[in-house]
């Protein structure tokens, strides 16, 4: 006996519902709710947000060509990139991710602007994907400012270039090498009209990097480009695209800001806060757990802690219990939850996360309790 073409229908539509259902209890399961879709982005300064924190933008400023940036749950891809500019002049455009704030577009949950002597450190991460048919920079963008400002340029740029392709240089002239967060830089400085600019030009390409924003920070301030008192309003990674540019990537990017000093006893970047870690783990082919404690070995009790540690590429958090855990990739930070948000001295904390990873497992080689380095146990 034949079935009728309407039960079939309504037999493949309860078996693809049956498939999305059980698919969505997988990814429950798994800790991890599905990847978002990515979203294209066509307008001049349209936007989108991923990972509920950051910003994607395709930011097309210098040029009326097509450009069109994809934002995924992790990044951006430049997927259409038209016309070109000369080379002695401007960019085309700075499709970028960033946190903070830019022309008063804000991401969301953001602690930026804040003035540069609060903060104790700000860890980041980033991974890059390059082409070879452009001229382009890979650049991360670091805005300071006298005030805190959310509503337009700052007054000194950070430029740290992570890949340069083409007859193009920084603003400016270069003045002198420095070593920055353990690698060697070019560092140019100058002006757009605008404001100031200080570069930092890797020798070679870099495709991933986790550092400390501070690093460079402090570099603009040894250099009479910024002060201590002045702010620092976001923190941005992407691509200036002259010629071409399709195909380029962040492919990850990770960004946090600590913030301490001038408190009592606890506030981070207080001696009173020294800590040490254990980091315990249980790893399997392509995922693993993390049991993390953390005691407070300092004489002070320590409320409202939060645990700063940078992920190794490739890894990702997919579930967390005791604690929660902003970022899952790069750059994490975990917070308490109400039964564990005070570190007494002499005590300690446990929380744990599951994750996934790719290539070769390894551990975060460094901890910080409220921006104080940790000892690991």
């Amino acid at each position: 006996m034949r079935s009728s073409p309407l039960r079939l229908r309504t037999a493949r539509a309860l078996f693809g519902a049956l498939l999305t259902a059980l698919t969505t209890l997988a990814a429950l399961l798994a800790g991890s709710a599905p990847a978002q879709a990515d979203t294209l982005i066509c307008e001049q300064y349209g936007s989108t947000v991923i990972q509920g924190r950051y910003v994607v933008q395709n930011n097309r400023w210098g040029t009326s060509a097509t450009q069109c940036v994809t934002a995924t749950d992790t990044g951006f891809r430049l997927t259409q990139a038209d016309g070109s500019v000369p080379t002695n002049g401007a960019p085309k455009s700075y499709p970028s991710i960033f946190n903070g704030c830019h022309y008063t577009n804000c991401s969301p949950g953001t602690n930026l602007p804040a003035q540069i002597s609060s903060i104790s450190s700000a860890p980041s991460s980033i991974s890059y994907g390059y082409v070879s048919n452009a001229v382009y920079n890979a650049s991360y963008d670091i805005w300071l400012d006298p005030t805190p400002r959310t509503d337009g340029v700052n007054r000194t740029e950070i430029m740290i270039w992570f890949n340069r392709v083409g007859s193009i240089q920084p603003i400016g002239s270069r003045v002198a090498t420095a070593t920055v967060g353990g690698r060697s830089w070019e560092v140019w400085t100058g002006s757009n009209g605008s404001n100031d600019v200080i570069s930092f030009v890797a020798p070679s390409a870099i495709s991933s990097w986790s550092f400390d924003v501070m690093d460079f920070v402090d570099q603009a301030v040894a250099r009479g480009l910024a002060q201590n008192n002045w702010y620092l309003t976001s923190v941005q990674a992407g691509f200036e695209p002259w010629q071409n540019g399709a195909g380029l990537a962040v492919n990850s990017f990770s960004s946090a800001v600590n913030l301490g000093g001038g408190g009592g006893p606890g506030d981070p970047g207080d001696p009173a806060a020294s800590c040490q870690v254990a980091y315990d783990t249980n790893v399997w082919q392509g995922g693993f757990t993390a049991n993390v404690t953390v005691k407070n070995t300092g004489t002070t009790a320590v409320d409202n802690w939060k645990l700063g540690f940078t992920l190794p590429s490739g890894q990702r958090v997919t579930s967390a219990w005791n604690a929660t855990l902003s970022g899952s990739t790069g750059a994490v930070t975990a917070t308490p939850v109400a039964h564990n948000a005070r570190l007494a001295a002499g005590a300690s904390q446990t929380f744990g996360f599951q994750g996934t990873y790719s290539g070769t497992f390894a551990e975060p080689s460094a901890f910080t309790l409220n921006g104080a380095t940790c000892s690991v146990a």
